[in-house]
C-alpha cells in the first residue's frame, strides 16, 4: 500500500510539474515551452502550412532542430518550408519511431543537419490536373532546391524513378552509403549566416589588429577564451535533442546501487526525481529510500548512470530515458534484498562453499554483494567480529549467535511500474491517463 501510495504521489507530481509545460500549436507544428529551440511537425503538410510554420517560428525564435513525421503534403508548402529550414541553417531529425515520406523529404533534405532514425521515403510527384507545363515547372523547383541542399544524387534519382503511388523507403545501408545523414562540420554558411556575418563585420569597430586563425587550421583554443555558453552553441543540435530525456521508468523496490553523483535530503521520491531531472541531463538515474527509520542524512541518491540493479523493499527508482532509447524490457536478478533479507545475529552452520572466508572489501555489504555475484551462492553469514564472509551452498538451520549477520538469496523479476512521458502537455490532461 505505501509503495502504491508513493507511486500515485510520484506521478501526480510530475504531471504537474512546470517541466511539462504546456505547448504551442500552429496547424502540424508545435513548440514546446520546455524546448524553445525545438519545433515539431507532426501530420500532413497543407495549403496553410507554409504559413503555420512562420508562425511557430515567431513562436520559436532561436529554434535549430525541426523535427519530422509526416506522411507529406502539397509540393510546393513543402517547398516554402525547406527554403526557411535551409536559409535559418536549422537541423532535421526524423525519429526511430516516426516517418517522413514524400513532400515531407523535401524539407528533411534541407536541414544544415540532418539525421534519420526513422523512415524516409520519396516518390514521383502527382497531379489531379493533368497540366503538364505546371508539372515541369514543379519539377524545376524541386531540383532547384535539392541542389542547393547538397543533396545526394542517388537520392534524386529513387525519387524521380519510383511511381507517385508506390513509395521507396530507404534503408539503412542506403542512408549510409548515400551519405543522407549529414553533419553539420565543415558545411557552408547558408546565406543568412553569410549575411549575418558581414553586417557583424560591417559593424566592428577595430582597435587593435590581431591575427586570426583559419576555422579549418585551429588546433589549440584558450580555456579562458571560449565560455561555456560558446561551447554549448557548437554542440550537435541532434545530438543535444536525442540526449534529452523524454520519459521516465519508474520501478518499486529496485535500488539503483552505485554511480552516484550526488546524495541529499528530500521530502519524497517526487522532489528527488525532480532534483535529477533539473541538471540538464546530467543525472540518469536516481533511487530513494523510503524507509522512517531513517531521519537523518541522505535519502535520494542521484546517478550518473543506471548503477548497478539491486533489490530493495524501501527503494523507488526512476531512469530518465532519451528519445534514441527503446521502453526498458522486464529483467530478472539475484538479490538480497538489504531490508527484508538481512537477519541479525542469526548464523547458517555449514553449507560453505569454501574452506576459508571469502576475500571482500571487509563488511556486510560486501558480502552480501559477493553472495549476489557467486551463481553457486544462496546465502552469507557475514563475522563482525572477525570481518570474515562465508558464503554458502546449502541454507542451513539458524541458530542464534550475537554479533553476526545472515542474508539469503532470491531471485525476483521487475518491470517498469510506470513509464512517464516528459513531454507531455499538462492542458492535454494526459497525465490522468498514466495513473489509470
Amino acid at each position: 500500500m505505501l509503495r502504491l501510495l508513493l507511486t500515485a504521489i510520484l506521478l501526480l507530481f510530475l504531471c504537474a510539474s512546470p517541466s511539462l509545460s504546456a505547448e504551442k500549436v500552429f496547424g502540424p507544428f508545435s513548440v514546446a515551452d520546455a524546448a524553445p529551440n525545438v519545433i515539431v511537425l507532426n501530420g500532413e503538410i497543407d495549403i496553410g502550412s507554409a504559413l503555420n510554420f512562420r508562425r511557430a517560428l515567431q513562436a520559436a525564435p532561436n529554434a535549430k532542430l525541426l523535427t519530422l513525421n509526416s506522411p507529406g503534403g502539397t509540393v510546393q508548402m513543402a517547398l516554402l518550408i525547406a527554403d526557411d529550414v535551409h536559409e535559418r541553417g536549422m537541423s532535421t531529425y526524423i525519429t526511430k519511431e516516426s516517418g517522413c515520406l514524400s513532400a515531407c523529404a523535401l524539407i528533411f533534405l534541407a536541414g544544415v543537419e540532418r539525421q534519420t532514425d526513422g523512415a524516409l521515403g520519396v516518390h514521383q510527384i502527382s497531379s489531379d490536373s493533368g497540366d503538364l507545363v505546371s508539372a515541369q515547372l514543379s519539377i524545376s523547383d524541386i531540383l532547384d532546391v535539392l541542389n542547393r541542399f547538397g543533396t545526394p544524387i542517388e537520392v534524386m534519382t529513387w525519387m524521380f524513378k519510383t511511381p507517385p503511388n508506390d513509395m521507396h523507403v530507404f534503408t539503412a545501408d542506403e542512408i549510409e552509403s548515400y551519405k543522407i545523414n549529414r553533419k553539420r562540420q565543415g558545411l557552408a554558411p547558408t546565406p543568412s549566416q553569410t549575411l549575418a556575418t558581414a553586417e557583424r563585420s560591417a559593424n566592428a569597430t577595430t582597435v587593435t589588429p590581431s591575427p586570426v586563425t583559419p576555422l579549418a587550421t585551429a588546433t589549440k583554443t584558450s580555456h579562458d577564451a571560449v565560455s561555456n555558453d560558446e561551447a554549448l552553441a557548437n554542440l550537435s543540435a541532434i545530438e543535444d535533442y536525442t540526449r534529452r530525456p523524454t520519459r521516465m521508468a519508474l520501478y518499486t523496490g529496485l535500488d539503483l546501487f552505485g554511480d552516484d553523483i550526488q546524495a541529499e535530503r528530500t521530502i519524497d521520491a517526487a522532489e528527488c526525481a525532480k532534483t535529477c531531472l533539473s541538471m540538464n541531463g546530467v543525472c540518469k538515474a536516481f533511487t530513494f529510500n523510503t524507509s522512517s527509520k531513517i531521519t537523518k542524512g541522505p535519502n535520494c541518491f542521484l546517478k550518473s548512470k543506471e548503477g548497478r540493479a539491486d533489490g530493495n523493499s524501501v527503494a523507488i527508482s526512476g531512469r530518465f530515458l532519451s528519445s534514441v532509447e527503446p521502453d526498458p524490457q522486464n529483467f530478472t536478478i539475484s538479490t538480497i534484498d538489504p531490508t527484508a533479507s538481512l537477519f541479525k545475529d542469526v548464523d547458517l552452520p555449514g553449507g560453505d562453499l569454501t574452506s576459508r572466508p571469502a576475500q571482500i572489501g571487509g563488511n556486510a555489504q560486501q558480502c552480501r554483494l559477493a553472495c549476489i555475484d557467486q551463481g553457486r551462492c544462496v546465502a552469507f553469514t557475514y563475522i563482525k567480529r572477525k570481518k570474515e564472509c562465508w558464503l554458502k551452498g546449502v541454507v542451513g538451520s539458524p541458530k542464534y549467535r550475537a554479533g553476526l549477520v545472515t542474508g539469503i538469496k532470491d531471485v525476483k523479476s521487475f518491470s517498469a511500474a510506470k513509464i512517464i512521458s516528459l513531454q507531455q502537455s499538462v492542458s492535454q490532461s494526459r497525465c490522468k491517463c498514466a495513473l489509470t
